[in-house]
């Protein structure tokens, strides 16, 4: 396995489980103040924007196994997201959470995250860089 492969998932591994962890602690509480905020919503746009098309700049690896891929998927994930909040208006968007009913299945929606990142951290910290 390639060294950027295991740094990048030990990385939005440990990350994505640090960040689920907060934000099981503090609710929704987060998500809704960060909606409420245009200008926030826009830093943060910008900021999975750059991240993301970091990412697929530099790990777009579609082959050997499934570390890699996953890898991969999260980066082009994270752009989508970056572009999904510089592009859709602020009020769609909080349309689109309300429909979704977030607040009260806030707990649901953050399993698949957590799955994926408890997968990336013990992925990446098992798996051997060469």
């Amino acid at each position: 396995m390639s060294q950027l492969t295991v740094f990048l998932a030990r990385l939005l591994g440990l990350f994505t489980v640090l960040i689920i962890g907060a934000m099981l602690l503090r609710g929704s509480v987060m998500v809704d103040a960060a909606l409420a905020n245009q200008p926030v919503m826009l830093t943060y746009g910008m900021i999975s924007l750059a991240l993301g098309l970091a990412m697929v700049l530099g790990h777009n690896i579609w082959s050997g196994g499934a570390l890699p891929v996953v890898v991969t998927l999260v980066g082009w994930l994270i752009l989508a997201k970056g572009l999904a909040l510089l592009l859709v208006p602020p009020e769609a968007m909080t349309r689109f959470y309300s429909h979704m009913q977030y607040r009260e299945n806030f707990n649901f929606y953050l399993l698949p995250s957590l799955v994926i990142g408890l997968y990336l951290t013990w992925a990446g910290f098992t798996e051997r860089p060469r």
